[in-house]
């Protein structure tokens, strides 16, 4: 099974997209995706140097431009990549790269998005100075801990070791000057607070432009940055794409999730590298590219053909996408009492999946009448595993 993930903020340098324009249409539409945006995105990823494009408000709308013209060089229609790829994750604002790939909301929605979420979480940070540090090694339970108790927040938990923590510079200088055992603490260059509470009026303005988009459910699994579920309903994919940016990062809980659905490749779009690093030590004997030039582009198309399958489940891509409930993870499945026949409302529970942990809801992000039961009281289940077929009602 083949994943495509999509970087997120920090991941850009200077230059990185110059090599890309060279290939035939794709400066004409990244101009285009920069005119959506409101801004020379082709002259951000050519010309501007690391301070300019550290900024929020340009650093996102670039590295979402660029992931979607990458695509392109992989798959020259985007019904190819929803029949190949078997699951899709972006990492904080590549999640907005991922719902877009997956045929959530259209670029130009993204474009549009993105530029918004630049702007509202530049103005979130300059409200208070705030910032972000990562925090390598260490117990992973005392870092945790030394975290809490100074009032900072684990914005991103992404395995192998790395905690990023957000607060105040204040409480940052605290950890840097005193960290976890064996843990050494190292700055990052962005411009706040990121994945929490300080983020909080930008999650309000991203609410109020979300009430006017359209969306469609993903045409792949999504793997949400939230839990790590695997997320089909296009509202609660764009509902998450809010809530994410005031809420941690757990890409340790993506990377299980690909596991456990048996990921075998893994491809990381433009500007690459980080998250196939995180890959190599979380996901041992997963095939792993960093896409960084066209010149990786050969090696990526062999890994489409090597590992590629039918997409979200076979099922998923052969039926109409809207008449499945699917488990949001892994776990064994507990069904409610509802007979072939039944009709259902929008929003109903129809069964629960328990772990070792927690118990998670099933609902049917539509209504419908139930057509058949696709597994059996107690059985195990995987992330984006149809459950229950539904027709619709007229």
């Amino acid at each position: 099974m083949l994943a495509i993930v999509c970087p997120g903020q920090g991941s850009q340098t200077p230059g990185f997209l110059a090599p890309w324009l060279e290939l035939p249409g794709f400066r004409d539409r990244m101009a285009w995706l920069g005119a959506v945006a409101g801004m020379d995105l082709i002259a951000h990823g050519t010309q501007s140097d690391a301070e300019t494009i550290k900024d929020t408000a340009v650093a996102q709308p670039l590295i979402v431009g660029a992931g979607l013209i990458s695509l392109l060089a992989l798959f020259e229609h985007p019904a190819d990549g929803f029949r190949t790829v078997g699951a899709g994750a972006g990492h904080s604002v590549g999640e907005i790269t991922s719902a877009a790939a997956a045929g959530v909301i259209s670029a130009e929605q993204a474009m549009v998005f993105v530029r918004e979420r630049g702007r509202a979480m530049a103005s979130a940070s300059a409200v208070t100075p705030t910032g972000m540090s990562a925090v390598l090694g260490g117990d992973p339970d005392e870092v945790l801990a030394t975290l809490e108790q100074l009032g900072l927040t684990p914005a991103n938990v992404n395995g192998g070791g790395q905690v990023v923590a957000a607060g105040t510079l204040e409480q940052l200088d605290t950890l840097r000057s005193s960290p976890p055992a064996k843990a050494r603490v190292v700055p990052l260059q962005v411009a706040g607070a990121f994945h929490t509470a300080h983020m909080g009026s930008a999650v309000d303005v991203l609410a109020g432009y979300a009430r006017a988009m359209s969306t469609h459910d993903a045409r792949a699994r999504l793997i949400s940055n939230a839990d790590g579920k695997v997320v089909h309903s296009g509202r609660e994919v764009l509902a998450r794409l809010v809530r994410q940016v005031s809420n941690p990062v757990r890409w340790d809980l993506c990377m299980q999730t690909m596991v456990d659905l048996g990921v075998t490749g893994l491809i990381e779009i433009p500007p690459a590298g980080t998250l196939v690093g995180l890959a190599k030590r979380a996901m041992p004997g997963v095939e792993t590219l960093a896409l960084k030039t066209p010149e990786d582009v050969p090696a990526a198309l062999r890994m489409i053909r090597e590992h590629g399958t039918g997409g979200a489940g076979d099922t998923q891509s052969q039926s109409p996408t809207w008449r499945l409930v699917i488990a949001p993870s892994k776990g064994a499945v507990q069904l409610e009492s509802i007979g072939v026949g039944d009709s259902i409302e929008p929003g109903s529970v129809v069964a629960r999946i328990t772990t070792l942990r927690d118990t998670y809801d099933v609902t049917a992000p539509h209504g419908g009448q139930v057509v058949e039961w696709l597994v059996e009281d107690g059985d195990p289940v995987s992330p984006g595993q149809p459950i229950l077929r539904l027709h619709p009602i007229s």
